[in-house]
């Protein structure tokens, strides 16, 4: 008998016998528990993970499939320098609720503490379990730069310059004669928050990135009402910056008088560093303490 019409049979003999156990396989996959090892497996056979980057894995392997998070880990984030950037541990500033040995009253070294927030007048939460983490205080403080970029964690955020933004927004941020004549130029003036430091409009001055980063417009009322990136998201969608009677929750205020930690970071540092998702995830997860 011809070799090759012995090698087409035993060909077709053999991919029967697979395709049945395949069948037999898949079979008992669907009959077993799915497991986050199984999932994970799969996904790699059907080639939907992608690992780019020194920190991918954080993504696919944690973030990507919802891994609880555990409270032991948060704890050991809290008692670790560089834990999100260059800098001393959290707890060495916030270790209790007494304001005179912690800033700002904040214990950061148990989860009760994390959960209370700030003790210190005025007292209040530094995140809302189960929402959106980096929204909220804490969140802000591990990703937002203090504006303008680079400004110095030393320069004091209660001059003239900061409380005029402050009470324009505290009384409701209209375009009035006072916006006008005080208000608006100081985004427009080299230094006006900060000795040797750029005007907000040097980065900022129109609603289109390129040339103005976060298509971000302060040299105008309209700009500023309408926020940030009114083109990727859509003008109805736009990113509020002002919102008007409340400057602590709007994010203009936040970027000129809130200093990211830890003290003295680099603004060149990764905002979205994976210990930060990683933290952000635990809160969104209703940060659980066991």
């Amino acid at each position: 008998m011809n070799t090759s019409i012995i090698l087409s049979r035993c060909t077709r003999t053999l991919l029967a016998g697979l395709l049945a156990l395949g069948r037999t396989l898949a079979l008992a996959d669907t009959a077993l528990p799915t497991t986050l090892n199984h999932k994970w497996l799969q996904d790699l056979r059907d080639g939907k993970v992608k690992l780019e980057g020194d920190h991918a894995a954080v993504g696919a392997l944690i973030l990507g499939r919802d891994i609880p998070i555990p409270y032991d880990y948060v704890a050991t984030l809290m008692r670790t320098p560089n834990a999100f950037g260059q800098g001393p541990a959290c707890i060495v500033c916030h270790s209790s609720g007494n304001p005179a040995h912690s800033y700002r009253g904040l214990d950061l070294s148990t989860c009760e503490g994390i959960r209370a927030g700030s003790r210190e007048a005025p007292s209040r939460p530094i995140f809302q379990p189960g929402e959106k983490g980096s929204k909220h205080i804490l969140g802000r403080r591990l990703r937002n730069n203090r504006m303008p970029l680079g400004v110095s964690f030393s320069i004091s955020g209660d001059n003239p310059a900061y409380a005029t933004v402050r009470r324009w927004i505290a009384d409701g941020a209209v375009n009035s004669a006072h916006f006008r004549k005080n208000v608006l130029p100081l985004f427009a003036r080299d230094g006006a928050f900060a000795p040797d430091t750029p005007a907000c409009t040097t980065c900022h001055m129109s609603n289109q990135e390129p040339p103005s980063f976060h298509e971000l417009d302060l040299s105008t009322y309209e700009g500023i009402m309408l926020g940030a990136d009114s083109v990727a998201k859509g003008v109805n969608n736009a990113t509020k910056i002002v919102i008007p009677g409340n400057p602590d929750a709007s994010s203009l205020f936040q970027h000129l008088v809130e200093d990211r930690m830890p003290p003295g970071i680099s603004p060149t540092e990764d905002r979205d560093h994976p210990n930060t998702r990683i933290l952000l995830r635990w809160i969104e997860q209703g940060a659980r303490c066991n």
